[in-house]
């Protein structure tokens, strides 16, 4: 299958969506809460707990870059993906049939509002591997900004859209559809996010035949002086309490698969 062809969803429930503008979900009253638990599943997928929602970013299917993680197929009431792409936007067969988010546009589900943000998965305008999106969220009090696979410069029009999130997760590995290290630090400088948790970065489950990214070690020594807390587990649990008052601080997860 060549990267670029849209990829069949089997078992699924996909958004019939164009989303240029408005696109709601159906609104559910939901119940809200003061914690986010994120958990790491794997290059840039992660499951997001709180807000009466469990929400799970860019799935994937266990080859390359992906080889050797544990398939994340979790029950969750939405998946959010940042390409079609297999490292990062393998959706199908996933239990309890959720619903699926994959364009730009702006949506709602159980009273949280979802905003995706289209940037380049590239660095020649996306004409080798054509839109990411962003996705940015409120859940559990935290505001969140995944970048998925970003490697284009943040323009002024996607800033004003991604705002200054508590949370960002932003990918620092390189490769041709990712943020290096140093791209990913320009980025980390112009979203300033209180909290940046790196992805897309090599580790011992990737193939190193077929997965030609940097290590985080790269991203942690261009941003030596800043506070960083290397997590022993791959699952923590933010409170809008736990946020820095000022600055930036980097949690990299720990390795568990």
């Amino acid at each position: 299958m060549k990267r670029r062809q849209l990829m069949r969803y089997a078992g699924a429930s996909l958004l019939t969506a164009t989303a240029t503008a408005f696109n709601p979900l159906k609104i559910v009253q939901a119940q809200t809460d003061n914690a986010l638990t994120v958990e790491w599943l794997g290059h840039t997928c992660f499951l997001f707990t709180g807000s009466d929602l469990r929400i799970l970013v860019n799935p994937f299917r266990t080859l390359g870059c992906t080889a050797g993680y544990r398939l994340p197929r979790p029950e969750v009431d939405l998946v959010l993906i940042s390409s079609q792409m297999l490292d990062e936007g393998a959706a199908e067969n996933l239990p309890g049939n959720p619903k699926i988010l994959f364009e730009p546009g702006v949506y709602r589900l159980k009273d949280v509002q979802f905003q995706g943000i289209g940037i380049a998965h590239d660095r020649q305008q996306g004409l080798r591997f054509g839109t990411n999106v962003a996705w940015r969220w409120k859940q559990g009090g935290v505001d969140i900004l995944h970048m998925g696979g970003a490697a284009a410069p943040i323009e002024i029009e996607q800033k004003i859209l991604m705002g200054t999130p508590d949370l960002a997760l932003i990918p620092v590995g390189g490769g041709p559809k990712a943020y290096d290290a140093r791209e990913a630090k320009q980025a980390m400088q112009i979203l300033s996010p209180k909290i940046v948790v790196p992805t897309h970065y090599r580790t011992a489950a990737a193939d190193e035949t077929a997965c030609n990214i940097a290590p985080v070690d790269e991203f942690l020594q261009l941003t030596e002086g800043m506070p960083v807390k290397r997590l022993e587990k791959d699952k923590i649990t933010i409170t809008t309490q736990d946020l820095p008052n000022s600055g930036t601080e980097i949690r990299v997860f720990s390795y568990n698969f």
